[in-house]
């Protein structure tokens, strides 16, 4: 087995875990849409994403079944920020008009943009079980190339995340208008409701 094989391998099976509509993806997509800190947001999420797959790939993820009350305390914590972080898109959508303009009057802060992109990263309880525990039990299958396998995941995740961010600003013209994003925010709010319930439920 060569380390192109393995790494190809990593690159695929990231693309395929992180291509679903998430809590993490609808925030990156609103971000390139308005053009707010849309390289900081990609760089983050990126690293955060190849911090948890070392730390999948070199074994850490038996940590979890160690540790019988870390997964309850991920899960809920994570359910309560997807709730609160959604209805403050259905707010942002009942406002509606200047709020939602692109780029209005400089957007956010960049430490509150960052700051809400860590808690939809770290505080998902899917994003550990996607890099630590999935990527990392399927690295064990390319050994001794599971390194290979993870750096071809991270780049996976750099990629996507690039693609997504500054893709995005291809849909300024659509976001132009003010209700569709109201439109947007809804389908923001409603994707975190949706996957909190299913975590909660699940």
């Amino acid at each position: 087995m060569t380390a192109g094989f393995a790494g190809g391998a990593g690159f695929l099976v990231s693309l395929s875990l992180i291509a679903a509509i998430g809590a993490q993806n609808a925030f990156v997509l609103r971000q390139g849409i308005r053009r707010e800190h849309v390289l900081p947001v990609v760089l983050t999420c990126a690293l955060s994403d190849a911090v948890l797959i070392v730390a999948g790939v070199s074994g850490f993820g038996a940590v979890s079944g160690a540790v019988p009350w870390l997964a309850d305390a991920m899960l809920w914590g994570g359910v309560a920020f997807l709730v609160v972080y959604g209805a403050m898109r259905f707010r942002a959508a009942w406002q509606g008009g200047e709020a939602l303009v692109p780029a209005a009057g400089g957007g956010a802060p960049l430490g509150q943009v960052l700051g809400t992109c860590l808690l939809l990263t770290w505080g998902n309880p899917h994003v550990y079980l996607d890099t630590v525990v999935l990527l990392g039990s399927l690295s064990a299958q390319y050994a001794p190339m599971g390194w290979a396998f993870g750096a071809g995941a991270a780049l996976g995740s750099l990629v996507f995340f690039s693609a997504l961010g500054f893709g995005a600003r291809l849909l300024g013209p659509v976001f132009a208008r003010p209700r569709a994003w109201v439109v947007l925010e809804v389908v923001v709010g409603c994707t975190m409701w949706a996957i909190a319930a299913k975590l909660a439920l699940a």
